[in-house]
Parts: structure tokens; sequence; C-alpha cells
């Protein structure tokens, strides 16, 4: 079980491949996006209970630190790398939409995977959604210089139905029938990391043609985001002295963003150029994201 879901990359690539060759298979498959989402937050909710989230929440300056990289550090570094690498104008904008977004729901299956604090992820996803209705376009503007339509109500139904309620549901089964759960716990991170492979593949179907028309520089600009996304979010947790696993959280739930979110927006208020940032970011920060968690499962299993 664990030697399949240590090699989720390996998967990824095998089926993008296969997602590159038989486009029309995955593409058919778009409406199961959704469902398949909900029956990963489903699985990861059968393996928490109350009080993982009320230990959460008795750390309120953790939180807060979560909230601040993900809305000060990620912005600020799409802003930079678009200079740094002379983006285009369109380019740079969809870039920055990326770093504007809150916390995407993948982060919380990657840090499931990475054995890291889910109810902290969850939190912290939840949150900056919320949050996301008064800074998404706050700090589109700062940084771009033009008003943006945040859906407030789509983002927040879509937090509600993919994240809270099968989530909840799943810590339900477990805080009150844990006998008749437990034998099912042991398949959770596999059908974790199915789910997540397939959803990767559907995702770069979909996105095919406009993965063709990418430049280096935005491949560059984009690795480049998530990487020190990934990178000082899990250095923040270690100069505050926090431990490996709320390291890792920080670290899955800064560099993963709500890159659909971004593709909705550049698509509604710009051009189709704006929206291929947002379009490479979701297929990229779900391979980078499952092959750090494979490495720290890697890690763990020799320690």
């Amino acid at each position: 079980m664990f030697s399949l879901t240590r090699l989720l990359p390996l998967w990824a690539i095998l089926l993008c491949l296969l997602a590159w060759w038989q486009t029309d298979w995955f593409v058919s498959l778009k409406p199961g996006i959704l469902p398949l989402l909900a029956l990963i937050m489903f699985a990861m909710g059968l393996t928490l209970t109350l009080k993982d989230f009320r230990r959460v929440l008795t750390m309120p300056a953790l939180i807060l630190l979560g909230v601040s990289l993900q809305f000060l550090l990620m912005p600020l570094l799409a802003w930079l790398i678009s200079r740094g690498v002379a983006l285009e104008t369109l380019l740079a904008t969809g870039l920055i939409l990326v770093g504007a977004s809150p916390g995407g729901t993948a982060s919380n299956v990657m840090t499931y995977l990475a054995g890291g604090n889910v109810a902290l992820s969850i939190t912290l996803t939840a949150l900056s959604t919320l949050l996301a209705v008064v800074f998404t376009p706050w700090l589109s503007w700062i940084y771009i210089d033009a008003a943006i339509e945040v859906p407030v109500w789509s983002m927040l139904q879509t937090i509600l139905l993919l994240v809270v309620a099968p989530v909840l549901s799943g810590m339900l089964l477990n805080q009150f029938l844990p006998r008749m759960i437990k034998p099912v716990q042991g398949v959770c991170p596999l059908v974790a990391t199915l789910a997540i492979v397939l959803i990767i593949a559907i995702v770069f179907a979909l996105n095919k043609d406009s993965m063709a028309a990418l430049s280096l520089a935005l491949l560059t600009a984009v690795v480049l985001h998530n990487a020190l996304g990934l990178t000082l979010g899990y250095l923040a947790g270690r100069c505050f002295g926090y431990s490996e696993s709320i390291c890792r959280t920080l670290a899955i739930e800064v560099g993963m963003q709500n890159s659909g979110l971004a593709v909705a927006l550049a698509l509604k208020n710009f051009a189709a150029m704006a929206a291929l940032p947002g379009a490479l970011f979701s297929i990229w920060h779900n391979i980078s994201g499952s092959i750090l968690a494979a490495w720290w499962q890697w890690r763990d299993k020799r320690l």
C-alpha cells in the first residue's frame, strides 16, 4: 500500500502521457472531477476526529502565520517573478491572479499524503477562501491595477460542497462508529492517491491545447513561484519552531493555490492568455506536490 502511494508522481506522469495520447478519454471524464475531490475529502475525514480540529483552534498564532504567508508572500512573489522573467502583461496578470488566490483543496490531499496536519490544512484552506472575498480583488488591484469581481457565492458553495460536507461526514462516522471505520482507514491513502492522479490527468487533457502554447518564460515563472511558496512556507514554520508535521502543512498550503479560481477570474475579466498561468499551475502544483509528498513518505519510512 505504501509503495503504491509513494509512487504517486510516477503514476501522475504516466497518466498525463496517456491523457496526451488519448485526450478524448479524459476530457469525457470532466464531470467526475468534483465527485472525485469530494471522495478524497471524505476519505481524509475518515481519518480525523473532532479533537484534531479543537487542537488546531488552540493555536491562533499558527493560523495567522499560515494566512499571512498565503496573502502576503504569494502575490508578492508572483509580481517579483513576473518582472524578473519579463512576462508579457497578460501572462503577468494571470500569474498575479494565481498568487492572490486562496489555498486550493488539492493542498489538503497532498498534506494528507505527506503526513502533515490535515485539520490545520483544511482550516487554512477554508479561512483563506473566506478571506479571499476581500483579499483577492484588493491584492489584484494593488499588483495589477485592475478591479476584479470575485464570485463570492460560487467560492463559498465550492468550499462547502467539496471540503466541509465530505470531511465532516467522514469525521462524524469516525467519531461515532470507530470500530466500523477502522478497517477502511487503511485503504484511504490509496483511494486518495488514485483519485488525485486521475484528476491531474483530466486537468492535463482539458488544457492540452493551452499547454502547447506555453513559453519557456511562463513555465519558468510558474515552477519558480510554486517552488518558492513550498520552500518559504516550510522554512517559516521552522523559523517559528513548529513541528515537522506543521512545517510540511505550511509548505504545501502556501505553495499550492486555488488556480482554478485564477483561471475563472482571468477568463471573465481579461483575455484567454491571462488564463494560461493558472492552467499550467493547476497541473504543475499537483505534480510538484505529489513529488514532495512521496519524498516525505520515503523519508519517514527510512527513519
